[in-house]
């Protein structure tokens, strides 16, 4: 990955930085690289599981050399050809979904059928997968499906994978938080990252099983023990937080939904949860009771979920939709789109602690830099509210380190 990349990002269409305080990109390199340069480009919206763009500039730099006009966005079996729009090349990427036959495993499978940039699915699970392989393969899509059932073949899962996906472990139940579910769902991580350790080292790694706040950093202390850790390529993947702010502002606000983007960072539980409503695009108006009241709703949507369906059940849906999203985006970028930008909860040196989630530039190796400018020219309530979540989140971190560095029984996945 190179030390110095492209110029600045913006979220609207109709925003420009100002001279005066131009973005800045924090980059992913162990040299902590940042440039500053005019900005290029500008992200529109994000439009179903691709963020649609639109170019300000004919121009980006790369180690100093013109790259020539970028191609504009455009769906993914889309690409830029020779000056005339065609179709992509043939699927090419595996993914692995582990944890498939669950409750966020099932409708994420299904829509990652879905995917013209998918060629094969692994599907793992300790049991019921036969059936779900069945299912799916019926669907008249390219990838195929191929199904995998218990520790014994978990390795096989992983053999030539490009992505995997972890959904495995327990869903949250009425009354549970998501440090309730970490006992549980640590060793099951654990255990999982170790077979993908040793059978896809290099490939993407998307963490959703919760608690996401302490389990990115069990993957990443077990990756360092088996000396394969990158952390340009580990995901916590904090999708439905965006997805949730975007809808909740869109509503309150009569917006459409293709035009609203607002960026969440922090964590991915409760108060760690921060909407930069700030920064939404379009630029809203809102009153400091809307703000309180839209902050709270994003924090605490995943138990309106829990509460909705009365124990049967948690936020699965949304969930598996928010991580094909994710997904489709890190696919995009290992096909060589060079304008793919997502929030995800990452090792980061934005703040002083070493995982947090913001926006990121992905490309073919992972994320290329961090988006450092949505944290500049907080308001005071987004300020406090940054300051306030930084404890329950380091929290979180360190109960993932320790329990990744001590001594575990082995657990069945």
């Amino acid at each position: 990955m190179a030390s110095s990349y492209l110029a600045s990002y913006t979220a609207s269409a109709s925003f420009t930085s100002p001279a005066s305080s131009p973005d800045r990109l924090v980059f992913a390199s162990s040299s902590q690289a940042s440039v500053r340069a005019p900005s290029l480009y500008h992200i529109k919206s994000f439009d179903g599981l691709k963020a649609s763009s639109r170019f300000a500039a004919e121009k980006c730099y790369f180690q100093g050399q013109s790259l020539g006009p970028l191609r504009a966005g455009g769906a993914p079996s889309m690409r830029l050809q020779n000056g005339v729009m065609g179709q992509a090349r043939a699927s090419t990427f595996k993914v692995a979904v582990l944890g498939a036959a669950g409750g966020i495993g099932q409708p994420l499978s299904l829509l990652i059928k879905m995917s013209p940039l998918v060629s094969q699915i692994s599907l793992y699970d300790i049991a019921n997968v036969n059936g779900l392989v069945a299912d799916l393969s019926h669907c008249n899509t390219p990838a195929q499906v191929v199904g995998f059932t218990g520790p014994d073949e978990l390795p096989d899962s992983l053999k030539g994978v490009d992505v995997v996906v972890i959904p495995a472990g327990v869903p949250r139940k009425p009354g549970m938080t998501r440090d309730d579910l970490f006992n549980i769902n640590a060793g099951i991580v654990k255990t999982l990252i170790e077979a993908v350790a040793d059978n896809c080292p290099g490939a993407f790694i998307h963490i959703i099983s919760n608690p996401v706040n302490s389990m990115v950093p069990i993957a990443a202390e077990v990756l360092k023990q088996k000396g394969v850790y990158d952390r340009t390529k580990l995901f916590g993947v904090s999708t439905l937080d965006v997805v949730r702010a975007n809808t909740f502002v869109a509503q309150k606000k009569n917006l459409r939904l293709i035009d609203v983007d607002v960026p969440v960072i922090g964590g991915h539980a409760g108060i760690t949860i921060l909407p930069l409503l700030s920064k939404a695009k379009p630029r809203c108006e809102f009153t400091q009771e809307e703000i309180e009241e839209l902050t709270v709703r994003i924090q605490n949507a995943g138990t309106e979920v829990v509460e909705a369906k009365a124990g049967t059940g948690s936020a699965t849906l949304s969930m598996a939709y928010a991580a094909a999203r994710f997904l489709e985006s890190s696919l995009r970028a290992l096909d060589g789109d060079t304008d793919v930008f997502e929030c995800t909860y990452i090792q980061s040196d934005l703040t002083e602690l070493p995982f947090f989630a913001s926006r990121v530039k992905l490309g073919k190796q992972g994320v290329e830099a961090v988006i450092e400018a949505e944290l500049q020219g907080l308001t005071e309530y987004e300020q406090a509210a940054l300051e306030a979540l930084k404890p329950e989140l380091k929290a979180s971190i360190d109960k993932g380190v320790a329990f990744a560095n001590k001594q575990a029984v082995p657990v069945t996945v």
